[in-house]
């Protein structure tokens, strides 16, 4: 997934580059009107976070060019409240919207939100969907939701660790399997580290499913899911 950042604050887009990064998303910087719009045409875009006060073209009037022709989710930034009235009043405009200063967190939930209800860029993705148990994963899009269509939100390690498991049922991992395949990377403390991703993964899948407890612990070994 792509999520194209666009302010003029280039600190702004750092900051959020970091934390969609994180996420396990690719993130594509604009600074001006024109340079939105350049990207969207050219570059395969997912997602929009996109601030009203942009120089060269504003980003309402970038938001009424964009939807001349495309559905991609818009999430508005704004730095006054008074310019909330003129998002709301967009026809067929942004699909949400964020005032500043802002939580990074709450831009991101409100991103994956986005990209979940609407599907966009995801036509392919059912190839790739693995129902285990109560679950169903869709690893091109990166998404978990019940058999019942409660959508479980994960991190990208979550969804790594949740992935690993599913796709080998039944099979035990180790603390230092799972850090060796999902981090991809030496640890000295791998078995804390995992131990609290995996107590976060299961906290949300018990939550969504009405306490059903997918991820087994094997004491003294390891973690696995049952087929």
């Amino acid at each position: 997934m792509r999520i194209l950042v666009a302010d003029d604050d280039k600190e702004i887009c750092d900051l959020l580059e970091i934390y969609i990064n994180n996420e396990g998303f690719e993130v594509e910087k604009a600074y001006d009107g024109q340079d939105v719009l350049n990207k969207v045409e050219h570059l395969d875009i997912d997602c929009l976070i996109l601030d009203v006060m942009m120089p060269k073209k504003s980003g309402l009037e970038v938001v009424k060019e964009i939807r001349k022709d495309s559905s991609l989710p818009i999430l508005m930034l704004s730095a006054k409240t008074a310019d909330i009235d003129k998002i709301r009043g967009l026809t067929n405009g942004a699909d949400d919207y964020v005032v500043k200063p802002f939580n990074p967190l709450e831009v991101l939930a409100r991103v994956k939100s986005l990209m979940r209800r609407s599907g966009y860029g995801t036509k392919d993705a059912d190839t790739d969907e693995l129902e285990i148990g109560p679950l169903v994963i869709r690893k091109d899009q990166h998404q978990v939701e019940t058999v019942d269509g409660v959508p479980v939100q994960l991190t990208a390690l979550e969804f790594g660790i949740l992935y690993l498991l599913a796709t080998n049922p039944n099979r035990v991992f180790n603390a230092d399997e799972i850090f060796e395949k999902v981090w991809k990377q030496e640890s000295l403390v791998p078995a804390k580290t995992v131990m609290v991703h995996v107590s976060h993964l299961r906290d949300k899948i018990e939550k969504a499913t009405g306490g059903e407890k997918v991820v087994k612990t094997v004491w003294g070994v390891g973690y696995k899911i049952e087929n």
